[in-house]
């Protein structure tokens, strides 16, 4: 049991050290974000490639924010779009104001993916983070 214990811990303050809160339940892993003052906290993740991740989008600010990852050119599509709300994929999700979304996604590939919230100004005030996807 104290094997166990001390195993949990170190699988937690390992994924605190990578940049998010995640907990490993039956090959998945939970990552949570907080939108607050219109940043992303925390701005950089690592999660697990080839398994489900589960990120829990928490806005606590009073105005609406998205998150969108993806390669640059899904972000200069979004740059350019008028597409108001994201509800249909996985990857790009609309927080209304302080509420919390969830989404699950799996990134088959390793590699580095931005997250960004495109609504009007967002972007060029710093709401931008890095997920980075890990053998």
């Amino acid at each position: 049991m104290a094997v166990r214990t001390a195993l949990a811990m170190l699988v937690l303050g390992a994924a605190v050290l990578a940049g998010g809160c995640a907990e490993a339940t039956a090959g998945s892993t939970t990552v949570e974000i907080e939108l607050h003052f219109s940043r992303f906290e925390p701005a950089t993740v690592t999660v697990p490639a080839g398994r489900p991740v589960t990120i829990v989008l928490r806005n606590t600010d009073p105005i609406d924010h998205e998150w969108i990852v993806g390669s640059e050119a899904v972000h200069a599509r979004h740059r350019d779009g008028t597409e108001p709300v994201h509800d249909t994929r996985s990857t790009e999700v609309s927080v209304p104001a302080l509420e919390t979304r969830r989404t699950t996604l799996v990134f088959d590939t390793p590699g580095n993916y931005k997250f960004v919230c495109h609504l009007p100004g967002h972007e060029a005030y710093g709401m931008v983070g890095s997920l980075r996807a890990v053998d």
